[in-house]
């Protein structure tokens, strides 16, 4: 959940005026009418991610209506809030229109929404492109997103793209703003409708965050109901075994970032095969300091350990989104080559 805001210092222009739009109301619409449309677009974006703003806040913005808006209190600006606001002055087409947008990839240009896109959904838009559409798209998006999606195009297509791009030289503004209209008609619309997130992904990462009893329960329960369901959701659990799949780089990047009373916990519900990994990634020193911590603390609670591994686990993970250690699981195709 976002943070309340709390410091008007910290607000934008445009997360100004959405606040302000949104303690006055669909009863003051007619203000939405002088805006032009990249400034509606601009107030609509912050308002649908605003979250909730304290009404102190909403006071210092409208000190002049101090009185009347000390009993509104808090207000919530969300998707749905913005959605009736517009629609109470604007075409339903228009509306849905501006909404599929704001609930698109993140980015204030075109180029930033499309370099946010995943590359293979990218690449299976832009084969069917012309080469010359292509290089164009690729020479505005980051170097990094580009060459990932080059990998997922077909060879041939993909180097006749890499010729294009070679030979390209400045694009006139006009071809720009078509590519730019027709990805954003043909392509972000879409994607805004087509990009829910896959179920099963969504109930991994539950299941992940479940101590291991309940993940039993609610595994053996699924897999008498629908097993495939089950099958798929265990394959893409990353569960704290699946350590021991990190190379000797990453178990010393995780140690660095874990605490020791949490280590020691986590690793007394371990096997030994991934006791044994953590240990020899540290100094001899301070492999006996925490065998040591580990039998002083006596039996400990299962839950208490669960806990510890499941931070262990999101640890990893967000060392992995930072891109400071690999994390192979068990449903992945990673293979790492050494």
């Amino acid at each position: 959940m976002k943070a309340a805001v709390n410091d008007i210092s910290k607000l934008a222009g445009p997360e100004k005026a959405a606040i302000v739009l949104l303690a006055l109301g669909e009863e003051h619409t007619r203000i939405w009418e002088a805006l032009d449309d990249e400034e509606i677009k601009e107030v609509s974006q912050a308002m649908a991610s605003l979250g909730t703003v304290s009404s102190s806040v909403v006071e210092e913005l409208l000190v002049e209506f101090v009185s009347g808006m000390s009993s509104t209190g808090a207000i919530m600006g969300s998707y749905e809030q913005t959605q009736r606001l517009l629609q109470s002055f604007m075409p339903p087409e228009k509306v849905d229109a501006l909404m599929e947008e704001i609930r698109g990839p993140a980015g204030r240009t075109m180029w930033d929404k499309l370099g946010n896109v995943n590359e293979a959904v990218l690449a299976n838009y832009l084969k069917n492109e012309y080469p010359q559409t292509v290089a164009v798209v690729l020479s505005k998006v980051k170097s990094d997103h580009a060459a990932r999606v080059l990998a997922c195009l077909p060879e041939d297509f993909a180097l006749e793209c890499v010729t294009r791009m070679l030979r390209m030289e400045p694009v006139q503004r006009e071809i720009l703003d078509k590519i730019e209209q027709t990805l954003r008609i043909e392509f972000m619309s879409n994607l805004a409708r087509t990009s829910k997130r896959d179920s099963h992904e969504m109930m991994a990462e539950i299941f992940n965050n479940f101590d291991r009893q309940t993940e039993a329960r609610f595994i053996a329960a699924l897999e008498e109901r629908n097993r495939e369901a089950a099958e798929r959701i265990r394959a893409l659990m990353f569960v704290f075994e699946d350590l021991s799949k990190l190379d000797p780089g990453g178990v010393q990047t995780l140690l660095r970032a874990t605490g020791k009373e949490q280590l020691g916990l986590a690793l007394k519900g371990a096997s030994d095969k991934l006791r044994e990994m953590f240990f020899s990634n540290m100094s001899e020193r301070a492999s006996k300091i925490m065998r040591e911590d580990m039998e002083s603390m006596g039996p400990v609670r299962l839950k208490d350990v669960d806990q510890a591994q499941v931070a262990m686990v999101q640890i990893a993970k967000d060392l992995a989104a930072k891109g400071e250690i690999m994390l192979v699981g068990s449903g992945t195709d990673d293979e790492l080559i050494y």
